[in-house]
């Protein structure tokens, strides 16, 4: 009989894996049972049996077969909860070892600066031209503490999340700028949420998904924009979550934006809403007047206007709801002080102002794109979501998903489905075959302002 058979085990693990990993993860577990036939290992909680079972199965039972020469079932147990809780594993799991082997192995890293990242950074967003106010004060504080130790602080993940143009995506890239400029990361990956799963399934479709691997998971940081509109296939989020299991289990850093707290994200597995939740969620809201006020100065100053303050005070208290409004708002104020050769007055504040739309336009729908676009080009709406090739009817289908993704950033999935249900890869093909006929062709793109003016009318 083989004394403690378990710590025997956890002493090979121990020498297998960082000294933190081991101390997180083996050092609260137990063995109630440890056989030829099977091993029931004691967790805390069930999320520690799921991330033992992604992370882990191939080196416990690994090191149970170099120990024992035992190849037994590996079941994980709940202390103190009853077997409707345990996780069964049948050994082997080939794949599983082979994947968890490449997230959990050591490996040389290879240097990333921003210009190979997937995106590459807005050398316009920064920390030092942010203004900050009360709506804003603790997410630019967690972000620069992100920023100046990368994996090290409490915040990590960081969540930023709030309503669009408030700043999200230019705190997110003032981080990597500042990890950048002061050498706090070499690492600094860029890449909206999107982005991250079209180079996923560039992978997946070359059956090489190496090289996607190397640039996501050796990232020191990782800044992921609009994680609402990710696709939320199961195994989009497998792999979103192997991605953030190896960079947090290597001490590196997660920051991600959102539209909403994460709680509130529809479609994300438990699991992966849970590790959204670890660090720090922090919101942006909207700005007070006083902070408005500060944004036209400083946006006045990068354009070397000068704006009185009058104009100043006029502006802010006429645009409440986000930054990009605001600036949209003095871009054409300047604009129309240029072309009419007016000065910047009161009076021409207050006229710009007026003429400015004053409600939001109806929210776009995918539905009444595809009406527009089958009207447009005459052919049957039933035909656009059908099955036929013919080219007339594909040119259509695939103007009408490339719309539905550029005016109501509908996620992927979402558009497909509405389309005939058609996968997912499917509208990034048709959205990748329009932008290269854009590119290419004037007059297509001419012909699609029209319908989109048709459709935005």
């Amino acid at each position: 009989m083989i004394k403690d058979p378990w710590n025997q085990c956890l002493r090979k693990i121990k020498k297998k894996i960082q000294p933190q990993s081991f101390e997180t993860w083996f050092a609260q577990t137990s063995a109630k049972t440890l056989t030829r036939q099977e091993v029931i290992i004691e967790v805390p909680n069930s999320f520690f049996a799921d991330w033992l079972e992604e992370h882990y199965t191939w080196l416990i039972q690994g090191t149970i077969e170099e120990e024992f020469s035992w190849k037994p079932r590996l079941i994980f147990a709940i202390k103190k909860t009853d077997k409707s809780h345990q996780v069964r594993i049948d050994f082997p799991r080939q794949t599983e070892q082979q994947q968890v082997e490449e997230s959990d192995s050591p490996k040389p890293r290879k240097e990333i600066s921003a210009s190979s990242s997937p995106i590459s950074l807005n050398p316009r967003y920064r920390f030092d031209n942010f203004v900050v106010g009360e709506s804003n004060e603790v997410s630019f504080s967690a972000a620069q503490a992100v920023a100046e130790a990368p994996g090290q602080t409490a915040f990590n993940p960081l969540v930023l999340y709030g309503d669009v143009g408030l700043g999200k995506t230019h705190i997110l890239q003032a981080i990597g700028d500042f990890c950048l400029q002061n050498r706090t990361a070499q690492n600094v990956v860029y890449a909206t949420a999107e982005k991250f799963f079209s180079d996923y399934l560039a992978g997946v479709e070359r059956r090489d998904t190496s090289e996607f691997h190397k640039l996501y998971r050796n990232a020191d940081i990782l800044l992921v924009d609009d994680i609402q509109f990710y696709v939320k296939t199961e195994a989009c989020q497998r792999e979103f979550i192997h991605t953030f299991n190896t960079i947090y289990q290597n001490d590196k850093q997660i920051v991600i934006s959102s539209d909403r707290p994460p709680a509130l994200l529809e479609g994300f597995e438990d699991r992966l809403i849970s590790r959204f939740q670890w660090g720090l969620e922090t919101e942006i809201a909207a700005p007070d007047l006083e902070t408005r006020k500060a944004i036209l100065r400083q946006k006045a100053e990068e354009l070397a206007v000068a704006l009185p303050e009058q104009v100043v005070g006029i502006l802010a208290e006429e645009i409440e709801s986000n930054i990009r409004e605001l600036e949209g708002v003095l871009k054409r104020l300047l604009a129309v002080s240029n072309i009419k050769n007016r000065p910047i007055t009161v009076e021409l504040a207050q006229t710009i102002c007026q003429t400015r739309p004053r409600s939001k336009p109806a929210q776009l729908s995918i539905e009444r794109i595809k009406k527009a676009t089958a009207a447009f080009f005459q052919v049957p709406i039933d035909k656009i979501v059908g099955a036929t090739r013919k080219q007339e009817i594909t040119i259509a289908r695939h103007v009408g998903m490339y719309l539905s993704k550029s005016l109501t950033g509908a996620p992927l999935k979402t558009i497909g489905i509405q389309f005939g249900n058609r996968d997912h890869s499917t509208v990034i093909h048709a959205c990748r075959t329009v932008e290269k006929k854009l590119a290419g062709d004037p007059g297509f793109g001419d012909l699609l302002t029209r319908l989109e003016n048709e459709i935005t009318r």
